[in-house]
C-alpha cells in the first residue's frame, strides 16, 4: 500500500510560507515536548518501500534524477520490512541550493511502521543499518515555541541552507503529523525561473565521506577510493581482489550498514597491526568504529589458525563481545593466506552456527534483557553483573536472562572495590587520566614509575621484577581493605595485565581496562617533549609489542584517543558496558 507523505506545516514565523502552504496555527503538539530540530534539505521528497518507491506523487514517472536512488533501493530493499516505509530527500539533482559535501544523495528523515512514525533514535538506528544518513541535528531538547529561543541555539547560513524542521522526539501516529512536525523555510526559497524537473539535471556534489556511506548501503567501493575516504591512503593498500571477496562474503551473510563498512576497511587493512589500525582510524572514523575495525583485523587472524574444538565455542562467544561474527568470518576467509587457513575459517563458521552464534548473535538480546533487569542498580553494580553474566554465557553455564539475573545476585549491592587498569604506550596520556581518577573517594594509585623512583631512579629498569611484585603486593593489600586502585603502568601485553587482574579477581574487584590509543608519529613527538622521555629504542619496542585489550578481557573496557585531532567519539563505551549497544557509532 502506497502512502502520501503529509504536507509539513510552516511554523508561524516561517518567512518562506506562501499562500498555498499549510501553516501551523497551534503548536501545542510540540511545546513542552522534547524535539529534534534538523536541517531542511533541498531535494525531492521520496518514499522507499520493500517493493518500490515514489516521489511525493504516488504515480511519479521516470526522471533522470531518480536513477541513482533506484539503484540504492535495489541494494537495500530486501532489508526493509513489509510494514515499513522510509521517507527522505532525493538530493541527486540540484534545486535552489547547491550542495558540494553530501554524505549521500539520499537522506532519510523518518521511518514509518504502518501508520506510526518511529521515535528519532529508532529512526536513526534503522537508517544507519541500511547505510542511509540523516540530516544534521541542529538542536535536541525541550521546545518552548519561542522563535527567539531557537535563534540563540543555532544560526543558519541562508545561502547554503533552506531552513529547519522541528519534530517530536517520540514516535507519533499518522493522524498526529500536523501537530508533531513543523518547518521553517528561508524567504524566497525558490530562486530559479525554471522548475528543476524541466531543467538540465545538474548533480549535487558528494563529500569525502560519501564512499563510506556507499559501502554501508551495499555498494562495492574500490580499494583506492575507500582508503582515501577512511584517511589511510598511503599507497601501500593494493587489495581490490581481497576487498571484492570480502564484499561478496558479507553480502551473502547479510551484512549491511556499519558492520559492512567495518568489514570492508578491515579487509583493506588486514596486514597491519591492530594497535596501529586503532590509532590511524580514530580521527577519520571515530574511536568506536576504529575499535571495531581493529578487533576484526585481530580476530580474523586468530581464525586462520587451528583451535582446539573444546576452546573454540567459548572463544567465539568472547569474540562476539565486541565483534560481529558474520563480519569477522567473512574477512577471515577473504584474507586467508592459504587453503589450510581458509578451511579453519570454514570450520569455525560451522561451529559458530551450530552454537547458535550465527547468523543472528544471541548477545544483543541477552544484553537488552540484562539492561532492563539491572536498570535500578548503581552503575558499578550493573556493569559488574553484566560482565559476570557475559562470561558465564561464554562458558556455557547460563543461556537465558533469567539465569543471568539469578547467577549475579552477589554483586547487586555494589559492595566491592574497583581496579582501573591503565593500558597504553608511554606518552599516550595515561598520567592525565590517572590524575583525574585519583581524585575519587577511597581510591589509591599504584605507579611502577613511582616505585622505581622510591628505589633510587625512575629510569632504572634493572629490578623490574622486584618493582612489579612490590606493586602487585600493594594492589592486593589495598583491595583487601576495600580500597579502589588505579594501576599506573604501560601494561602493553595481555600476559602482564593478567598478573594484576588475577589479584583483582581474587579480591572480588570490578576490573576496568582504560585503553589509550595514539598514532606512532605522535607518540614519538610527545616523547621528545616529556619531562622524563623514554629512550627511542624502548619506545619503538613498546609500539611494536602493544596489544590493546579486547572487549571481554575485563568487566569493562573503554578506549580513549588522546591525540591532537578531534575524533568523532573520543571515548568508545563498548559492548563491555551495559548501557551500550553494538554497531552504534
Amino acid at each position: 500500500m502506497r502512502v502520501h507523505y503529509p504536507r509539513t506545516p510552516h511554523l508561524p514565523w516561517s518567512p518562506g510560507a506562501t499562500a498555498d502552504d499549510v501553516r501551523a496555527g497551534d503548536l501545542s503538539g510540540l511545546v513542552g515536548r522534547r524535539v529534534v530540530i534538523t536541517e531542511k534539505m533541498d531535494g525531492e521528497n521520496t518514499t522507499l518501500y520493500r517493493d518500490g518507491l515514489h516521489a511525493r506523487s504516488l504515480d511519479s514517472a521516470h526522471h533522470p534524477s531518480r536513477t541513482w536512488i533506484k539503484a540504492l533501493h535495489g541494494r537495500i530493499a530486501a532489508r526493509i520490512p513489509d510494514s515499513r516505509r522510509i521517507c527522505g530527500e532525493n538530493l541527486f539533482a540540484r534545486h535552489s541550493i547547491p550542495y558540494d559535501e553530501l554524505d549521500s544523495y539520499f537522506y532519510g528523515f523518518s521511518v514509518w511502521d504502518g501508520d506510526r512514525c518511529l521515535d528519532w533514535d529508532s529512526t536513526v538506528k534503522f537508517l544507519r543499518g541500511l547505510g542511509i544518513p540523516t540530516p544534521r541535528v541542529l538542536f535536541r531538547g525541550m521546545f518552548d515555541g519561542d522563535e527567539r529561543t531557537l535563534a540563540k541555539l543555532f544560526r543558519l547560513d541562508l545561502n547554503r541552507q533552506e531552513g529547519y524542521v522541528v519534530r517530536a522526539e517520540d514516535g507519533f501516529g499518522y493522524e498526529q503529523f500536523g501537530a508533531r512536525v513543523a518547518k521553517w523555510v528561508r524567504p524566497s526559497h525558490v530562486q530559479t525561473d525554471t522548475h528543476w524537473m524541466f531543467a538540465e539535471v545538474v548533480p549535487n556534489g558528494l563529500g569525502a565521506g560519501a564512499p563510506l556511506w556507499a559501502v554501508r548501503s551495499g555498494a562495492d567501493v574500490g580499494a583506492a577510493e575507500l582508503a582515501t575516504a577512511a584517511g589511510v591512503d598511503d599507497g601501500s593498500l593494493k587489495t581490490d581482489e581481497t576487498l571484492a571477496d570480502a564484499y561478496a562474503r558479507m553480502d551473502v551473510a547479510g551484512c549491511l550498514g556499519s558492520p559492512r563498512l567495518v568489514g570492508a576497511v578491515a579487509a583493506l587493512m588486514h596486514e597491519r597491526r591492530r594497535a596501529g589500525v586503532l590509532a590511524d582510524l580514530a580521527v577519520p572514523l571515530g574511536v568506536p568504529t576504529a575499535r571495531r575495525i581493529g578487533d576484526v583485523v585481530g580476530n580474523a587472524r586468530r581464525l586462520h589458525a587451528a583451535i582446539d574444538d573444546e576452546r573454540r565455542r567459548p572463544g567465539l562467544v568472547r569474540m562476539a563481545f565486541g565483534t560481529d561474527l558474520a563480519v569477522v568470518h567473512a574477512v577471515a576467509a577473504a584474507t586467508a593466506p592459504n587453503d589450510a587457513s581458509r578451511d579453519h575459517v570454514a570450520w569455525s563458521a560451522l561451529v559458530a552456527e551450530e552454537a547458535g552464534l550465527l547468523p543472528e548473535p544471541p548477545l544483543p538480546a541477552l544484553r537488552a534483557a540484562c539492561r532492563e533487569a539491572f536498570a535500578e542498580l548503581p552503575e558499578r553494580a550493573a556493569d559488574r553483573c553484566w560482565g559476570e553474566a557475559r562470561e558465564l554465557f561464554a562458558q556455557g553455564r547460563i543461556s537465558s536472562p533469567e539465569e543471568a539475573v539469578a547467577a549475579t545476585w552477589r554483586w547487586r549491592d555494589g559492595d566491592f572495590p574497583r581496579l582501573t587498569h591503565m593500558v597504553g604506550i608511554s606518552g599516550s596520556g595515561k598520567s592525565t587520566q590517572v590524575e583525574t581518577l585519583a581524585k575519587a573517594a577511597n581510591t589509591e594509585v599504584v605507579s611502577l614509575d613511582e616505585l622505581r623512583t622510591a628505589r633510587g631512579s625512575r629510569t632504572d629498569q634493572s629490578a623490574n621484577q622486584e618493582v612489579l611484585h612490590a606493586g602487585i603486593s600493594q594492589v592486593e593489600g589495598l583491595l583487601a581493605r576495600g580500597v579502589s586502585v588505579v594501576w599506573d603502568a604501560t601494561s602493553l601485553m595481555r600476559s602482564s595485565r593478567k598478573l594484576v587482574d588475577r589479584v583483582a579477581t581474587r579480591r572480588n574487584a570490578l576490573i576496568e581496562h582504560r585503553v589509550l590509543i595514539l598514532p606512532a608519529d605522535e607518540l614519538v613527538t610527545r616523547n621528545q617533549k616529556r619531562e622524563h622521555p623514554v629512550p627511542e629504542d624502548v619506545l619503538s619496542k613498546q609500539i611494536r609489542r602493544y596489544e590493546p585489550s579486547y572487549p571481554g578481557e575485563a568487566h569493562r573496557v573503554s578506549f580513549h584517543y588522546s591525540g591532537d585531532g578531534s575524533p568523532a567519539g573520543g571515548l568508545a563505551q563498548d559492548a563491555d558496558m551495559l548501557p551500550s549497544a553494538p554497531w552504534e557509532d
